[in-house]
Parts: structure tokens; C-alpha cells; sequence
């Protein structure tokens, strides 16, 4: 079922090069996690301030459990938001700070107290509710931030970064905590993050946003595995996908020496570009192996740096002939070397194509 429906929605902004958002059409299940995803200045943030009624939309409507926000106030709304900076009230415990959206309700003192302290219990922070802001931790504070939320009991939830300000060991923990909490709730949610592996482990659904313009929406599978356009591909994984750029030649293509048939979305281009995760490029025993059976597609080049993690390496490979560069990742630590020559073997189930402009597949 619908929960939230987005239809046209823009926002330009007085003597902007181009719209926040445009003609963006959305939807969140109820019960649903979403997550959007992009670069700075994507769109994110204002999407959330736009359906938290903090801005108004140039264009569009946005409906929630069937109800049109067009002229309905923030408080009036049934959303909550949790922001990255916490906001929480400096003069005010813990307690006071989480009931407050309550207060502000009317409800009576000892409700508010009681879903204070059942809130409070689901998140484990009983011991701080006497506390201020100042004497709790970053993720003591956004944990009171998450319960002043979940404590108005609200038809939708909307996170804008809640884990940024958190160190990375933080950050990690809280991030499976309040991904299992929301679904243990059951309740809608959209996250906003620049963190991709909270958007892998957040979200029901990702949806990537560009310059404004909805890219791709889908499992976290899909969209990693089956990226629409070069921008996802690019953008999803770390390392990202690795991108050559070829010529296409009596629908064949010619790389690493070998030719490759293009896929039947590239007739009639004459250029395209051929991509593959790190992790689905292996070093190359000595020997043709799996590349002289069809199965794999053989790259040669140099090693012109390592990254060394503990648990993986990054190897990042000039190709010859030149001038594309490549990574990919070997498990632990290695005894390659810079300057070595090695040999790749890239399945060709694991290719995706892109035509040269990067904006839609041709391997569909």
C-alpha cells in the first residue's frame, strides 16, 4: 500500500543555475525504508524539507496516507525529523527534551511520562533522562534525538544524515541499531546519507539522485548490480565500477587484445563503455586459462599502486595499451609490487554497457 506519493515535484530557487529538484515522481510503501543517496547538492535535503513542510515546492504534490500536504502546516503534518546536528534543547534533560513534542500536543503529564520511559527503554538510554545535552556523548545525544521522534508515534519518519557527525566505530554500531529498530517498528522511514554502506544496510529500496533528477530507484541488489547509468555505477561501490572506454566496429568490440561481441543496444554506436566491479576481476593465472575458453575477457597492465586494508588490497592497474586504469581487489595483504606486469581475467557475464554518454544501458 501507498504510503507517500510524490508526483512533479520541483524546487527552484531565485538565480540558480538549474532546479533542486525537477519533476521528480516518487513513492514509499508503508512500512518501507528508503534511502536516497547522491552527491552534494543532489537534492536530498530539500526533498526531505519539502515532504517535512520546512520549504514549499515550486511544483508538484506530495500526499501522505492520502492526504495532500498543499498548505498543511509542519506541525500538522504527522511527520517527524531527526537531523544530523541532533537539536536538541541545551536547557532542557533528556526527558524533557523527548517529551516536548508531546507538550506540545497537550498530552497529559502522565502519558507523556509513560511513553517517555517506554521510548527511552527501546533504545537503551533510561540511565541519561535526567542528563542535559552537554553531558551526553555524539551518540548518547542522537539516540534522545531518534526517541524525540519516535516518541510522537508519527506516520512518517524522515532521518536527514542522523549518523554523520559520529566517529566511524559509532557510526557503524548505531547504524545497525537503528536499522533493525525501524523495522522491527514497522515504521515508514526515508534516510538521507552520503554513506553508501548505511544506504546498503538502511534501506528496503535506494533511490540515487543527480543535479536534481531522480537516477534509479530499487533493492540495494539492483541497484548495485544492475546499475542504470554510468553516474550509478560510478557512484555505488568503493572502489566504484570500473569504466573503458571502447570502439565499437562492426558490432564487435576489441579489448585487451581480444574481440567481444557488443550487445545488441549498442547498434548503431560507435563508441560505448564497458564497466565491471573490482571484486569480479581476478588475477590471471600464468597461461590462457578461463579468457582462451570464452568465458573471461584477459586485460594486461601494470601495477602503479597499492592499497593495503588488513582484510583486502586495492590494485590499481594501468592497462596496456593505455590510457584506462582499472582496480581491483585481492584478499588481504599481497607480495605484488609496483611497476609488476599482470594479467586479468574479467568475466563477461560481469560486463555492463553504457553508451558513450553514460545515460542508459545498452545491455538491457
Amino acid at each position: 500500500m501507498t504510503h507517500l506519493q510524490i508526483q512533479g515535484l520541483s524546487r527552484s530557487f531565485p538565480g540558480a543555475d538549474r532546479a533542486a529538484l525537477a519533476s521528480l515522481d516518487l513513492s514509499v510503501a508503508e512500512g518501507e525504508s528508503l534511502v536516497l543517496v547522491g552527491p552534494s547538492g543532489c537534492g536530498k535535503s530539500t526533498l526531505l524539507r519539502l515532504v517535512a513542510g520546512l520549504d514549499e515546492p515550486t511544483a508538484g504534490s506530495i500526499r501522505l496516507g492520502g492526504k495532500d500536504l498543499a498548505r498543511v502546516p509542519p506541525q500538522d503534518r504527522d511527520v517527524a525529523m531527526v537531523f544530523q546536528g541532533y537539536a536538541l534543547y541545551p536547557h532542557r534533560t533528556s526527558r524533557e527534551n523527548i517529551s516536548f513534542p508531546l507538550e506540545m500536543r497537550k498530552v497529559p503529564r502522565a502519558d507523556r511520562q509513560r511513553r517517555v520511559d517506554e521510548v527511552a527503554a527501546l533504545l537503551g538510554i533510561g540511565k541519561l533522562l535526567d542528563r542535559y545535552p552537554a553531558n551526553l556523548s555524539g551518540g548518547e545525544r542522537q539516540r534522545v534525538a531518534i526517541a524525540r521522534a519516535l516518541v510522537r508515534e508519527p506516520k512518517l519518519f524522515l532521518f536527514d544524515e542522523p549518523l554523520a557527525n559520529l566517529d566511524a566505530a559509532l557510526r557503524a554500531e548505531l547504524r545497525v541499531e537503528l536499522a533493525a529498530l525501524v523495522r522491527r517498528l514497522g515504521v515508514t522511514a526515508i534516510f538521507v546519507t552520503h554513506d553508501q554502506a548505511e544506504a546498503m544496510t538502511m534501506g528496503d529500496r535506494i533511490a540515487v539522485l543527480s543535479a536534481g533528477k531522480l537516477q534509479q530507484i530499487g533493492t540495494p541488489r539492483a541497484i548495485y548490480e544492475r546499475p542504470a547509468n554510468r553516474f550509478v555505477a560510478t557512484f555505488l561501490g568503493t572502489p566504484p565500477m570500473n569504466v573503458v572506454e571502447v570502439a565499437i566496429a562492426d558490432g564487435k568490440v576489441t579489448l585487451g587484445g581480444r574481440t567481444i561481441p557488443a550487445p545488441a543496444g549498442a547498434e548503431g554506436h560507435a563508441t560505448a563503455s564497458v564497466a565491471f566491479r573490482p571484486e569480479r576481476a581476478v588475477l590471471a593465472e600464468a597461461g590462457p586459462g578461463a579468457a582462451a575458453s570464452g568465458e573471461a575477457l584477459r586485460l594486461e597492465g601494470t601495477i602503479h599502486f597499492l592499497e593495503p586494508l588488513g582484510d583486502e588490497t586495492i590494485v590499481h592497474v594501468d592497462l596496456a595499451p593505455g590510457p584506462a586504469a582499472i582496480r581491483l581487489r585481492v584478499p588481504g595483504f599481497t607480495d605484488l609490487a609496483r611497476g609488476a606486469a599482470v594479467q586479468i581475467d574479467v568475466p563477461l557475464e560481469a560486463l555492463a554497457w553504457f553508451d558513450a554518454a553514460g545515460a542508459e544501458r545498452l545491455d538491457r
